[in-house]
């Protein structure tokens, strides 16, 4: 729903040419009761053409996670396919991949597996899709992270390394949050394990100053238009305030440090839509004093038409200002 409304917000201007790396994320795939989350078999060959008729490179994520490791230029032609869950309608999209030769990862929640229930992949059909693409750990029982303790988070995640090593005789390079939400606790907690890279579930896009830890991913789900989230360039900002959801569920004010080159932007907040800001020294400083509305809310800040930054705010027991 969130990637749809920013495109559609007239305010989403005529976009440059180039972009950078980008990774995408899919959920389930011809599996029309579902449609929030739901890829038309249909959609997909389309999206697989239009990369492929465009002379973009598919890559394995990890192939990215090298290149910034080491400092390496970003290719933006370089693409990151990846799918979140574990959902059984992957195997309905399993030839399509084949058939492009497009490498993936699925991230999986071990405990929806380890129980057998329906809509979900069986070891068996992992210990399949593995000879094909990764598999990274998405938690073992899916939970909201920024409300487990600490313990909690830690025992979830050894729970599902333990499956997979059990298993798929798998240790697992890459994570990825469980709903897109997480915060600094959260991700320091994760980032102990040792995983190689960790994925959100931001809009944006990648280049040679994007954290491994904290990887943008764009969802595509329905009819998205692929050829436009293309063109999502990734904005090197430092979140100055809030850092967490705020207490009080009052977003006061936003600051973020971006280059100085910039003297005007725009930002959206969840429920507020977007709204012109000035740049002062590199200096976004906006006040805003908007009641939140809901428990997880998106700001993102946007120049030049199409670079974006996004910042999730989730309510939580543990870790807040």
């Amino acid at each position: 729903m969130f990637h749809k409304l920013l495109l559609r917000s007239s305010l989403f201007f005529a976009l440059s040419l180039f972009g950078d790396a980008h990774i995408f994320v899919y959920h389930r795939f011809g599996d029309p009761r579902y449609p929030a989350t739901n890829t038309s078999l249909e959609q997909l060959k389309k999206d697989f053409t239009y990369l492929k008729e465009h002379h973009y490179k598919v890559i394995p994520l990890q192939q990215l996670v090298d290149a910034l490791k080491n400092r390496e230029k970003i290719d933006d032609k370089w693409i990151v396919l990846t799918i979140d869950d574990g959902y059984k309608s992957f195997l309905k999209a399993l030839p399509l991949f084949r058939k492009f030769k497009y490498p993936f990862t699925i991230f999986i929640a071990t405990k929806p597996i380890e129980n057998g229930y329906g809509d979900f992949l069986h070891w068996e059909d992992l210990r399949l899709i593995k000879r094909f693409g990764e598999i990274g750990l998405h938690s073992h029982a899916h939970p909201h992270l920024v409300n487990l303790s600490n313990e909690q988070i830690q025992k979830d995640t050894q729970q599902g390394l333990q499956l997979l090593q059990k298993h798929l005789a798998l240790q697992p390079k890459s994570y990825a949050y469980p709903y897109g939400e997480y915060d600094e606790r959260v991700k320091k907690i994760i980032k102990s394990f040792g995983f190689s890279t960790i994925c959100n579930q931001n809009i944006g896009a990648i280049s040679k100053t994007s954290d491994v830890y904290d990887l943008d991913r764009i969802a595509l789900v329905g009819k998205s238009n692929i050829a436009k989230q293309l063109h999502i360039q990734h904005l090197n900002a430092q979140w100055l305030a809030p850092i967490h959801y705020p207490r009080t569920g009052i977003l006061e004010n936003v600051k973020i440090k971006v280059s100085p080159q910039y003297t005007t932007g725009w930002l959206y907040v969840t429920d507020y839509g977007w709204k012109r800001v000035k740049i002062k020294n590199g200096i976004v400083n906006e006040y805003l004093g908007y009641k939140l509305k809901r428990d997880r809310v998106r700001v993102i800040i946007k120049v030049k038409h199409s670079k974006i930054n996004t910042k999730i705010l989730v309510r939580s027991r543990y870790g807040t200002e």
